[in-house]
């Protein structure tokens, strides 16, 4: 009997990796509320003179979002070039076929199949990331944490950069 995978959590780093203070965001690439909050987190992100890191981890809403879990999956098998195929699907939603997955891939500069069976040897990152989504009571996306902490206010610039502390 083997072990079983240890996967990190936290594999999905967008800004310093030391940052003092980490937003870790459960997300659905299908969902249009996350498809939103994408464009308004980087600019907090990249605003934030590296006092900020972003951890994306997966909470695919498959009951609501068909797709969303092969997103998930193509994603996580975008490996190093996991943000450029991030920011494509959430341009390209909620087009996820197999064939548009493949041509995002390519366009993220991805260098094989990220479809099929080359995704399945993902699904246990994406399904780790779920379980700890619904241990720590995620019922919808986007759900944010700052530092550990529920975050309840609206994923707005302002709102957000007020809550992290950095003013409006």
């Amino acid at each position: 009997m083997t072990a079983p995978q240890v996967i990190d959590l936290d594999r999905h780093v967008y800004g310093a990796a030391d940052a003092p203070v980490t937003i870790v965001e459960y997300g659905d690439f299908e969902c249009p509320y996350c498809g939103a909050a994408a464009p308004v987190l980087r600019e907090v992100l990249d605003g934030s003179d590296g006092q900020v890191r972003l951890v994306f981890r997966h909470f695919p809403l498959f009951t609501k979002h068909p797709f969303a879990l092969t997103a998930a999956l193509a994603a996580e098998a975008s490996g190093e070039r996991f943000w450029a195929m991030h920011d494509l699907l959430f341009a390209h939603q909620p087009k996820f076929s197999d064939a548009e997955l493949e041509r995002y891939a390519t366009e993220a500069g991805v260098g094989g199949p990220v479809t099929g069976e080359a995704a399945q040897p993902f699904r246990p990152a994406v399904e780790a990331d779920y379980r700890s989504g619904g241990e720590l009571g995620v019922r919808g996306t986007p759900t944010l944490f700052i530092d550990g902490a529920l975050y309840t206010g609206r994923v707005a610039v302002g709102a957000l950069r007020s809550a992290l502390g950095m003013g409006r």
